[in-house]
């Protein structure tokens, strides 16, 4: 009897430290996916193209997968967001108009501080690589800019899941502020020209830290359910600045965006390739 009962004490015990281990893994294995597509006004800057601000409609479309990992316990997420955005701006003078483009990604990870059944607090760092250009139509020496750089940004995130009768919804603000990084730019009145064919490239490539690129991307997202869908509304505030070669830059954009959120748990069939299903639990 002894060892009837000791056998059942161990299968007991088994099957907890199982279930635990199977409920990490599981966790890992939710994503949450989302695509938005939004329009809105941007205020573009350039002083290599000219000393005038250039202001009109931004169209964009951002797509994110967050998911949770195994690291410290199963407290830490991943983030990875990419986002593309084209704008079509005019002077005050109404005579002259710029087309410009960017693309952004970023890759994160977060502490998540789990305040109470509703709440959470979310703290990490990212990266934050672009790419893009601002074309002037009547520049005819320099008539286009190049906009490359990347950096390490802090981040940070309050997520409020709450209910309105059984519909359940999510509400959260996120804040990325890059401290560090790199970024090209000519030298004041050097043409590309100079740069890429004559060779002449000391200098364009310059260190940033919030002293000459005082940046901050901001966003506030919204998920509620309609039917069998997720909806996301979405605000994004994109403060981009720099000063380097005695050359100013901005772009302020004030977006507005709406797309479809996705539930996904990851499963793996027998080859061990993964096949997502569709959730409804958020």
């Amino acid at each position: 009897m002894k060892e009837i009962a000791a056998l059942l004490v161990f299968l007991i015990a088994l099957n907890g430290t199982v279930s635990a281990q199977c409920d990490s893994l599981q966790a890992n294995r939710y994503v949450t996916r989302s695509t938005t597509y939004g329009l809105g006004y941007t205020n573009i800057l350039d002083t290599y193209l000219t000393p005038q601000e250039y202001t009109g409609m931004e169209g964009r479309v951002a797509r994110e997968t967050i998911r949770m990992t195994k690291l410290f316990d199963g407290n830490i997420s991943v983030q990875n967001f990419f986002q593309a955005n084209l704008s079509y701006t005019h002077n005050n003078a109404e005579d002259n108009n710029t087309f410009a483009g960017l693309v952004n990604w970023n890759y994160g990870l977060h502490y998540q501080f789990r305040i109470n059944e509703h709440l959470k607090l979310l703290a990490g760092g990212l990266s934050d690589i672009n790419g893009g250009f601002v074309y002037n139509l009547r520049n005819s020496n320099n008539p286009a800019s190049a906009k490359v750089y990347a950096n390490f940004a802090a981040s940070g995130m309050a997520i409020y899941r709450f209910k309105i009768k059984n519909y359940q919804m999510v509400a959260r603000y996120q804040a990325n502020v890059p401290l560090i990084g790199a970024l090209f730019s000519p030298n004041y009145g050097q043409s590309y020209y100079e740069i890429f064919t004559l060779g002449n490239s000391d200098g364009v490539v310059k260190f940033t830290t919030l002293k000459n690129q005082p940046s901050i991307r901001q966003m506030f997202t919204f998920d509620f359910p309609v039917r069998y869908s997720k909806i996301r509304l979405s605000y994004l505030w994109d403060i981009q600045q720099s000063k380097v070669n005695q050359l100013k830059t901005h772009t302020y954009s004030h977006i507005f965006m709406v797309g479809f959120v996705k539930d996904l748990y990851l499963m793996h069939n027998k080859n061990g390739n993964p096949l997502p299903a569709k959730i409804r639990a958020y």
